[in-house]
């Protein structure tokens, strides 16, 4: 499915997005080392052993960049003019190696843009959930996104 419009888009409607992703250790790794984020608690086995969680836990950033990757397609995709920030971003439990992940997205606010007449602004949250249905992450998105052409 393409991306909605600026129109397209209804206050409370809410999307449950078909692609799931376990997450693997290659994934959390190459992604700490991609951003330069050598802590201890997403690439030391040995050093997580000692802990509350007994073992490495994915970073952070990567969840977020999996809540707002895998809603695109059903969302925005080729719709966005440009991200203009996420808020409220929370990870209320840890997510580990060899999890699954599935997202929600939610249109909370939809709203004209004042500078951009060929543009509105939809604020989303996205929610992601393990295999359990345990809340592991949640953000809200703004974007300045396409109206339908006339």
């Amino acid at each position: 499915m393409a991306g909605l419009y600026y129109e397209e888009f209804t206050l409370g409607q809410k999307f449950q997005h078909s692609i799931t992703r376990t997450i693997t250790e290659a994934d959390n790794v190459f992604f700490s080392a991609l951003t330069h984020n050598p802590a201890p608690l997403h690439i030391d086995a040995e050093y997580m052993k000692g802990t509350e969680f007994g073992k490495p836990i994915v970073n952070s950033c990567l969840t977020l960049s999996f809540m707002v990757g895998i809603s695109i397609g059903d969302t925005t995709l080729r719709t966005t003019v440009a991200n203009l920030g996420w808020n409220d971003v929370r990870f209320p439990a840890p997510l580990f190696h060899g999890d699954t992940i599935r997202i929600e997205t939610e249109v909370l606010e939809l709203r004209d843009s004042k500078s951009r007449p060929d543009n509105g602004i939809v604020t989303l949250a996205h929610r992601a959930f393990n295999q359990h249905d345990q809340l592991v992450g949640e953000c809200k998105r703004s974007a300045l996104l396409l109206r339908k052409p006339s």
